[in-house]
């Protein structure tokens, strides 16, 4: 097996530890940490000016990749990352609103395809979830429970059936398989409940508990933060360290983040920076939006603290040396509205009774908090606490995509390009070093597999490739494209080559992605033999992976693909 390759050895451990003697024989344990609607930029390691000490860590001791991929949505993300094929072929190749009854749109993971949990567990792993799960139709308390975390192959779990919510009422929070809320569960009662604390102390709690028991058995652990998906909600004490920071507006952040990703040989000096959306100038409430980031910023930093709080207790168990630890976020970030002008005002109701402790959160936007305060949003409202609903925009949402195009639900660069830090002391030579080969979250299932020796068994292939060439500072060999579609948005990466689209009717852009990742160059025009091969082979890949018929934008009904 692969993992024997790393017996015996003696490694410095940067950033987290001191000198590992004698690593042994056992598989590594593997923790994945998914951060959501989490932009490009926004981590101090990939040029962002947010304190992330603990991920920069990650990154000094392990390797990053500049050219990693995402799915462009989250829910479809999380199908590909836990089954590793295509969201489609995993059934939920849209959201989980609704079953279409095709086999792309089902809105409900496919039996078909094993998760890692499933197969890790079957290779005589433990398996552990805390956070968000976000790929079953069923997601209210009386609903079928056969799509839960718990019968998908983990042993534990702590978290959110749904895709969001309030980080201090979290919607349709579950232990095991029982709906729970904050103030009813009796395992787990802190001075002051924030969803993100909860998550890592629950992932720090399984792996005690583990180790307490059976240490010898190595572990799969999937963190899935919420942070920094809306609402903007985060302890006042880390908001105020961002006090004032983003009162000059987006532009002078866009730009220094853009000058310091250069630097740091992310991006290539001629790749141009994309447009911006807004002006500074053009903001009617200034105040407001420079909160909005503030509190963006909080959550993502508390992200970071969390991350270095399992990270400590990795190393405190004596595991750290023998885990490979890989971060990264599920889509570009988000420039949806929602808290802005989509949500009703509820600046005129009146408080109502505290909630049952015995009755959790089942919306995702719930009207009133746990003691009954009114839910508001708007410009009005100061983003932070829990009875305010509001997400950071558009503008600040190019901010967090800098230097890329587009947003999540697009497959322009700023929808699908993802942070991705690979750590593990047993297994990671290239300290501190970028790899820029393109990768795609289908590479996870494969990585996992190869490293635990574990056997794949779905009906469906594995779409990726094992990641481990990397960790070893080369270079990855796909042998074939990635291919992207999500509500009609539609992209192919081929080598150097990416052809895409916005919308199912829009005609095929291409790009030379060595000499114009930020997509400024449309090269169709000049190059319409290599866009008829590729969108050709694009089709191919449509018609066999159930993307077919398209789902558009904004609408709960098919298309015939032209």
């Amino acid at each position: 097996m692969k993992w024997m390759k790393f017996m015996a050895v003696c490694l410095v451990v940067a950033g987290f530890g001191g000198v590992v003697e004698g690593a042994g024989a056992r598989r590594p344990n593997i923790v994945v940490m998914l951060a959501d609607d989490m932009g490009y930029s926004d981590v101090g390691c990939y040029g962002g000016e947010i304190e992330t000490p603990n991920i920069d860590a990650l990154a000094a001791g392990g390797v990053r990749m500049s050219e990693f991929y995402n799915c462009s949505r989250c829910c479809p993300t999380r199908a590909s990352l836990l089954t590793g094929v295509y969201p489609h072929q995993a059934g939920v190749g849209h959201m989980t609103w609704e079953d279409l009854h095709l086999p792309g749109y089902r809105a409900d993971l496919s039996k078909d395809t094993p998760t890692i949990a499933e197969v890790l567990k079957g290779a005589g792993y433990a398996t552990f979830m805390s956070g968000k799960w976000h790929v079953t139709i069923n997601d209210q308390p009386g609903s079928p429970k056969d799509n839960w975390p718990r019968q998908r192959g983990f042993d534990r779990y702590y978290g959110i059936i749904k895709g969001s919510g309030s980080y201090y009422d979290p919607a349709m929070l579950v232990r095991e398989n029982t709906p729970i809320q904050p103030r009813g569960d009796k395992e787990y009662q802190p001075e002051h409940y924030y969803f993100t604390d909860a998550i890592a102390d629950q992932a720090i709690r399984f792996v005690k508990e583990h180790d307490a028991e059976k240490k010898e058995q190595p572990f799969f652990l999937y963190v899935a933060f919420t942070s920094p998906h809306w609402p903007l909600q985060a302890p006042e004490d880390v908001i105020g360290k961002y006090k004032g920071k983003y009162d000059g507006g987006f532009a002078p952040v866009r730009e220094a983040r853009y000058e310091r990703m250069k630097q740091m040989g992310i991006i290539d000096p001629k790749w141009e920076l994309t447009p911006a959306p807004q002006l500074w100038s053009d903001v009617k409430h200034v105040a407001w939006e420079a909160r909005c980031m503030e509190v963006y910023a909080a959550q993502v930093d508390r992200m970071d603290q969390n991350v270095g709080k399992i990270v400590a207790a990795l190393k405190e168990e004596g595991e750290l040396e023998n885990t490979l630890i890989i971060f990264m976020s599920d889509n570009g970030a988000c420039a949806e509205t929602t808290g802005r002008a989509d949500m009703p005002k509820r600046d005129k109701e009146k408080p109502v009774a505290p909630r049952a402790i015995d009755k959790p959160q089942t919306q995702s936007n719930g009207a009133y908090t746990l003691d009954g305060t009114p839910v508001r949003s708007g410009p009005e409202v100061i983003p932070g606490d829990a009875d305010s609903f509001i997400a950071y925009g558009r503008s600040w949402a190019n901010v967090s995509n800098t230097p890329f195009r587009e947003y999540k639900h697009y497959v322009h660069e700023g929808g699908i390009a993802a942070p991705f830090i690979a750590y593990w002391p047993g297994g990671v030579s290239e300290h501190g070093t970028w790899n820029k080969s393109p990768a795609h979250v289908i590479d996870i299932m494969a990585t996992c597999v190869a490293l635990s020796g574990a056997k794949f068994e779905g009906k469906v292939a594995m779409q990726g490739v094992d990641l481990e060439p990397v960790f070893g500072g080369k270079d990855l060999e796909r042998g074939k494209p990635i291919f992207w579609e999500h509500e009609g948005n539609r992209a192919m990466r081929d080598g150097k080559w990416k052809l895409v689209a916005t919308g199912p009717k829009t005609p095929w852009e291409l790009y030379d992605m060595d000499a114009d990742r930020t997509e400024m160059h449309d090269l169709a025009g000049k190059e319409l033999g290599r866009v008829k091969e590729m969108g050709d082979a694009w089709e191919k890949w449509a018609e066999e992976t159930n993307v077919l018929p398209l789902l558009p934008k904004g609408k709960k009904k098919l298309m015939a693909a032209e």
